[in-house]
């Protein structure tokens, strides 16, 4: 039925059919029965209407309601989503509002996809409007609509902020960190914001596009926050995006004109907007906290410390699959001699250095880890803002133990302290003075490039000694990068200053694990642990205890059938969704409990996709993870125990196509665990020996799947086959063939300090 407007709240209790019984926002759980049921409650949100591509294509809208009675405040979750759908979406956006009162009746109860987000209620209501009730009570507020021809928002300062609910608010960044991925789908921003009342709120912006993140350069830029949720967190204020959130940001400095930057095509902005702005900025200007001390030229960097730095982009080079090379400046020149990283001159995208290099202009910013793909993004040209940028002392390659350090600098990896990177348009008022430097510099463009000087000096410069004549013979393995540096010595490649990456020819002396069995390692790609697979006989033992005592679950989502075993007393029970009843076997999810081992990889032979479960207090849940959490054939997949979040209380199983690792794995909220071969080489060529990792390439390298082989002796006699090849048994090193491999060298921490790592990469074993 269409949606029907009442004038007075209490006339909304009278439409309540004699039939329905109303309920609390707080009581509702996915096993309430909603035919006999109805909610009273307010609009705090209302969406807009949208195109569902999920449901071919209709109509719907999102809001948020909550509960307004009183006896509810303290309790949790008093606010829930509601989906609208069809023609019941167009008249609830054209008769309700936000502040509106609205009683709704005979819904659908859904588990709400977005609740680890918006911190809502679990839940969410649906309804289609075929035998749905909605009565809308409007709020004693004001008319929809604006009544001049600018919109008109309220504003809340940030001392009177309450709890749960959504405002608008301005403030003066004084920390942010630019959007990183969350542990979901999403990209996240985390900014903490002031204003004239010095109370200080934290916020948090979650959505997955990027352009969609406010546009934040330094601390003391202004932000208007419209939409967004108060919550409570640790005893201190924040702020969450919530439906129909957008934001705007300005720059801070005092004098500079007021322009909104954002990437929406059509926001409000007025009057009142741009003296709320100014009166921020001369407030901000006045603080203490406003501070230039972490933004400094390279003519003032100290060893040791961490800063931001403005300056423009000249080239970049990707050194290895961890690593790019920036090489940036700022007109000003450095007190300590700088590091100049080695890098192949048709590896280098940008223009020549060479002049600035010599005049210690050009700094060499090595990023790492997360910063690496907005480092791609970057074009020589660009002007950047590093945040924490890493100013350290190191050694350069060859030199001399009395010779002084160079200073190099690293963006590490993470979100620390707002670490990070970013591009800055060219009319940022934030240009100026370092436009004005860099104009000082212009004659220089006219001396970069390689002159007879230059070419003198590398035209002297002595090679590395190769004894062509130790080295013939061909390699056993080829190089696939598109690297086009000169070979090194093992002995050579010891001195280089990470990271580097090079190519070098060499015999394996040795390598380990011996038994390659243990090569095969589960690693989570979430926290980094890497571990051994499980022994059979460990993950009997999980089998045996779960089913010791076994009662049957007793799940109302579960289609269920048993069978008695060998042994006395034990039963095996199959379950499977009855949303999949009917489904082939290899498009079904079945849930066994009660079995050993020995049985369940039996079965696995004829059912795809087999999950082992224990029953607790009748309620169904995964075993111990040490055990696999998934059997699809010979295939076995586990999960990570500090990762996996195991939400098994009322899973989803409708909407998956084909069921396969990744889409079990977050049906039942478990972290999978990749499945890598991990070999350690000692290498040995006339100079020198170096131990190198054999680990993301390895796969490449034997031309063999990891999870494949985790399945497959043939293949793991393949890998066996190869190594005997590499190192025959009982062979003198002279006896085994030369490995071209390309190296890639780059540092870890170790107790604190820089340890220098070598890993083969780009390289495989020749096909036959």
């Amino acid at each position: 039925m269409p949606v029907q407007k009442v004038n007075d709240s209490s006339d909304l209790d009278a439409k309540v059919p004699s039939h329905l019984q109303r309920t609390s926002i707080t009581s509702l759980t996915m096993t309430s029965e909603p035919s006999h049921r109805c909610v009273k409650a307010t609009v705090v949100h209302k969406g807009p209407v949208i195109s569902c591509a999920q449901k071919d294509g209709i109509e719907m809208l999102r809001a948020e309601i909550k509960e307004e009675d009183p006896l509810q405040r303290t309790a949790e979750h008093t606010s829930i989503n509601v989906i609208f759908f069809g023609t019941l979406a167009k008249d609830f956006s054209q008769s309700a509002r936000q502040g509106d009162v609205v009683l709704l009746a005979d819904f659908t109860i859904k588990k709400s996809p977005s609740f680890l987000r918006d911190k809502l209620h679990p839940c969410q209501l649906e309804m289609d409007g075929k035998d749905d009730f909605v009565y809308v009570c409007p709020s004693a507020g004001p008319s929809h609509g604006p009544s001049s021809s600018e919109a008109k928002y309220t504003y809340v300062p940030l001392n009177d902020l309450k709890p749960r609910t959504v405002v608008n608010v301005y403030g003066v960044v004084t920390f942010f960190k630019q959007p990183f991925p969350s542990k979901g789908s999403d990209y996240c921003s985390t900014l903490k914001i002031t204003d004239q009342s010095d109370f200080k709120v934290g916020c948090n912006i979650f959505s997955k596009k990027l352009e969609d993140h406010p546009i934040l350069f330094r601390v003391g830029d202004i932000i208007r926050l419209h939409r967004f949720k108060t919550d409570v967190f640790r005893d201190s204020m924040s702020l969450l995006n919530t439906f129909g959130w957008s934001t705007v940001t300005f720059d801070g400095t005092t004098d500079s004109p007021v322009v909104p930057r954002t990437s929406s095509k059509s926001f409000h902005f007025g009057e009142s907007d741009i003296r709320t702005v100014q009166e921020l900025r001369q407030w901000a200007a006045n603080q203490s906290w406003i501070s230039n001390d972490l933004k400094v030229s390279l003519s003032t960097v100290k060893p040791g410390m961490y800063f931001d730095l403005t300056c423009q982009l000249l080239a970049k080079a990707v050194m290895d699959s961890r690593c790019i090379l920036l090489k940036v400046w700022d007109g000003t020149k450095c007190k300590h001699p700088l590091l100049n990283v080695a890098v192949a001159s048709d590896a280098l995208e940008g223009e020549s250095t060479i002049v600035k290099d010599r005049m210690n202009l050009t700094a060499n910013v090595l990023v790492y880890d997360n910063h690496l793909e907005m480092a791609r993004e970057l074009k020589p040209g660009t002007f950047l803002q590093f945040y924490n940028l890493h100013a350290l002392l190191q050694r350069a390659p060859d030199q001399q133990p009395d010779q002084s350090e160079h200073l190099s600098f690293h963006l590490h990896g993470g979100t620390s302290y707002g670490r990070g990177l970013r591009s800055l348009p060219a009319e940022s008022p934030a240009l100026q003075s370092l436009k004005s430097v860099l104009e000082k510099h212009v004659d220089l463009d006219e001396y970069d490039e390689v002159n007879d000087g230059t070419l003198l000096e590398i035209w002297y410069t002595p090679p590395e000694a190769v004894d062509a004549e130790a080295d013939t013979g061909p390699s056993y393995t080829v190089r696939t990068c598109e690297h086009n540096t000169r070979r090194l010595t093992l002995a050579r490649v010891k001195r280089s200053t990470p990271p580097l990456s090079c190519h070098v020819r060499a015999r394996v002396k040795k390598y380990k694990p011996q038994q390659l069995y243990q090569c095969l390692k589960l690693f989570c790609s979430n926290c980094k642990t890497m571990e051994d697979v499980p022994d059979d006989s460990a993950v009997a033992k999980v089998f045996r205890e779960s089913a010791k005592d076994s009662q049957p679950c007793d799940e109302q989502w579960a289609a269920t059938s048993s069978a008695s075993s060998r042994e006395p007393g034990r039963t095996i029970s199959m379950h499977i969704s009855r949303d999949m009843v009917g489904e082939s076997t290899h498009m079904q999810l079945i849930f066994i409990e009660g079995t050993t081992l020995d049985e369940i990889c039996v079965l696995s032979r004829d059912y795809k996709n087999l999950v082992p479960v224990r029953s607790v207090n009748s309620r169904m849940t995964l075993m111990d993870l040490t055990a696999p959490f998934l059997f699809s054939g010979d295939k076995r997949y586990y999960g990570c125990k500090q990762c996996s979040l195991n939400t098994f209380q009322n899973p989803v199983f409708t909407g998956v196509e084909t069921w396969d690792e990744q889409a079990v794995a977050q049906a039942l909220g478990v972290q999978l665990m990749q499945y890598r071969l991990l070999i350690q080489f000692e290498l040995e060529d006339q100079t020198d020996t170096l131990e190198a990792l054999l680990w993301e390439n390895t796969e490449r390298f034997f031309h063999v799947s990891a999870v494949d082989a985790s399945g497959s002796q043939d293949l793991q006699d393949k890998i066996q086959t190869i190594m005997d090849t590499i190192q025959p048994p009982d062979s003198s090193l002279e006896e085994r063939p030369w490995l071209d491999l390309c190296l890639s060298v780059y540092t870890v921490k170790d107790d604190d300090r820089n340890k220098v790592c070598y890993q083969i990469t780009n390289t495989e074993i020749k096909e036959e």
